[in-house]
C-alpha cells in the first residue's frame, strides 16, 4: 500500500524539480581596463568627426561611462524583485503515514492535506502594484544619473576649450614680458640699466609663468577627467572642436518649463515613483490586518481502513498583533517620503531661479566690460606704436598690455562662468537632455 503513494511522491518532486533554474558561476573580470583610442569606444554605429563637438562628448559619455555601464545593471535587479513580489504563494501539501505495529487495525494510517495561505493572496496585489512603481523608479534614478554625466562632460569640454582661449592669452603676455626681461637683462649686462629698474620685469614675467603654469596643470586635470568619465585612459589623446554649440538658455522658457518640472525631472519622477511604491506598501500593510487564514482539504484513513475527506482551515487570533506596527511604520515611510519630494522639488525651482539670476548678472557684466576691452585694446596697440618709436617708455608700455591682458582674463573668466551657469539650467530643467520615458500617468501624485 506504501509504495504506490511513495512513487507519486517522488514523481511530484522530481517534477517540480525539474523546473528549477541550475547555477552557473560568473566570474570577475580582473583584467579590465580603460581604452587607449577614441576609436575603441561605443559610438552607436555613428562616425565621430576629427575634432569632437559637445554632443559628440555627451553621446560619448552616455555610452562608455563606467559608472553608468555599472549602474544599468540595477534595472536587471529591480526586474528580478518585481517578479519575485508577482508570484504568488505556493499551496501547501502535507501528509503522514502510521505503520501498524499491532492491535485491532489491519492497515496503517494515511493522512495527506491540501492547503493555501489566503492573506499572501489578498496582499499579492498591493506587493505587486508596488514593486512595478519601485522598478520605474530605478530607470529614473538611473536616467537621472544620465543626465548628471552629460552635464559634466560638457561641462569639462567647455572649461577644456574656455582653458585653452585663457591658455593663448596668457601664453602671448608671458612670451611678451620674457622678451622685455631679455632684452633688460642684456641692458643690464652693458651697463646700460640699473638693478632696480630689472626688479618689476623679473616680478611681472615670474607671475605670468605662474598663471600659465597653474592653468596648464588644471587643465591637464580636466583633460584626465573627462578621459576617465568617456572610459578612456587618463593619457588617451581625446581632439576638441573650438566651437561650442550649447543649448540657449532663454530665462522666459526656463522660468516656464518651472511648472512641469516635477513631472519631466528624472529624480523628481524617481521620488514620485517611490512615494507610490510606499503608498501601496501602506495598502498593503492594511490589508495584511487580514488574519493569517489557510483553506485546504485533508482526507485519509485510518488503521481499520475508515475513509474520510473534507475541508480544512487554520486562522490566527488577532487578539495582541493585528499588524499596527507595520502599519505605522509604513505610514511614517510615507509621510517622509512625502516631505522629501515636496523640499527636493521646492530646492529644485530656487536653484533654477538663482542660476538665471547668476546668468543675468554675468550678461549685465560682460556688457560693461567688452567696451573696457575694446578701449584698452586700441590703447595697447597705440602703446606698441609708440614704444616702437621710442615716444613712449617700456615700464609704461608693460603696465597698458599688462592691463589689456588682465581684462581679457577677466572677459574669459566671465564667459566660461556663464557658460557653466548655462549647462547647469539646461541640466535642471531637461533642456536638450534625454527624455523621460516613464509613463505619464505613472507620475500623478
Amino acid at each position: 500500500m506504501v509504495q504506490p503513494y511513495a512513487r507519486a511522491a517522488v514523481t511530484l518532486v522530481l517534477g517540480l524539480m525539474a523546473g528549477c533554474t541550475s547555477y552557473a558561476p560568473l566570474p570577475l573580470n580582473k583584467s579590465a581596463t580603460m581604452k587607449d583610442r577614441v576609436e575603441q569606444l561605443d559610438v552607436e554605429a555613428h562616425p565621430l568627426p576629427p575634432q569632437l563637438g559637445i554632443d559628440d562628448i555627451a553621446l560619448l559619455a552616455l555610452r562608455n561611462s563606467p559608472d553608468l555601464v555599472a549602474a544599468r545593471a540595477q534595472r536587471g535587479l529591480a526586474q528580478a524583485q518585481m517578479l519575485a513580489a508577482g508570484i504568488a504563494p505556493n499551496p501547501s501539501l502535507n501528509g503522514s503515514y502510521g505503520f501498524l505495529l499491532g492491535g485491532p487495525g489491519t492497515i496503517g494510517a494515511l493522512a495527506a492535506g491540501l492547503s493555501q495561505d489566503l492573506k499572501s493572496l489578498v496582499t499579492l496585489s498591493s506587493r505587486r502594484v508596488s514593486a512595478a512603481h519601485a522598478a520605474r523608479q530605478v530607470d529614473a534614478r538611473l536616467l537621472w544619473q544620465e543626465w548628471q554625466t552629460v552635464a559634466k562632460a560638457r561641462l569639462l569640454a567647455t572649461d577644456l576649450v574656455e582653458g585653452e582661449k585663457q591658455h593663448r592669452v596668457l601664453e602671448q603676455n608671458a612670451q611678451l614680458l620674457q622678451e622685455l626681461l631679455s632684452r633688460n637683462r642684456e641692458a643690464l649686462a652693458q651697463g646700460d640699466t640699473t638693478l632696480t629698474a630689472l626688479v618689476p620685469d623679473l616680478s611681472a614675467a615670474a607671475g605670468s609663468r605662474k598663471q600659465l603654469d597653474d592653468l596648464q596643470r588644471q587643465q591637464e586635470t580636466r583633460r584626465r577627467d573627462l578621459n576617465v568619465l568617456l572610459g578612456l585612459s587618463p593619457l588617451a589623446s581625446l581632439p576638441l572642436s573650438d566651437s561650442l554649440d550649447l543649448p540657449v538658455i532663454d530665462a522666459t522658457a526656463a522660468e516656464r518649463a518651472l511648472f512641469n518640472l516635477a513631472d519631466r525631472r528624472p529624480d523628481l519622477v524617481a521620488l514620485q515613483l517611490g512615494y507610490r511604491s510606499q503608498d501601496e506598501r501602506v495598502r498593503g500593510a492594511i490589508l495584511a490586518q487580514f488574519p493569517m487564514l489557510s483553506l485546504g482539504i485533508a482526507g485519509g484513513h485510518d488503521n481499520s481502513n475508515v475513509r474520510t475527506l473534507g475541508p480544512q482551515i487554520t486562522i490566527d487570533l488577532p487578539l495582541f498583533n493585528r499588524n499596527q506596527g507595520n502599519i505605522e511604520v509604513e505610514i511614517a515611510t510615507r509621510q517622509q517620503l512625502r516631505d522629501e519630494f515636496t523640499a527636493r522639488l521646492m530646492t529644485a525651482k530656487a536653484e533654477v531661479q538663482s542660476l538665471l539670476a547668476d546668468i543675468a548678472l554675468l550678461q549685465s557684466q560682460l556688457a560693461t566690460k567688452r567696451p573696457q576691452l575694446t578701449e584698452l585694446e586700441q590703447t595697447a596697440a597705440r602703446a606698441q606704436g609708440a614704444y616702437r618709436a621710442g615716444d613712449l617708455d617700456e615700464r609704461t608700455y608693460v603696465d597698458v598690455v599688462s592691463a589689456r591682458s588682465a581684462k581679457q582674463q577677466e572677459i574669459l573668466l566671465i564667459e566660461q562662468t556663464l557658460l557653466e551657469q548655462q549647462i547647469a539650467v539646461a541640466t535642471l530643467i531637461g533642456a536638450g537632455m534625454p527624455p523621460v520615458t516613464m509613463d505619464a500617468q505613472e507620475m500623478k501624485s
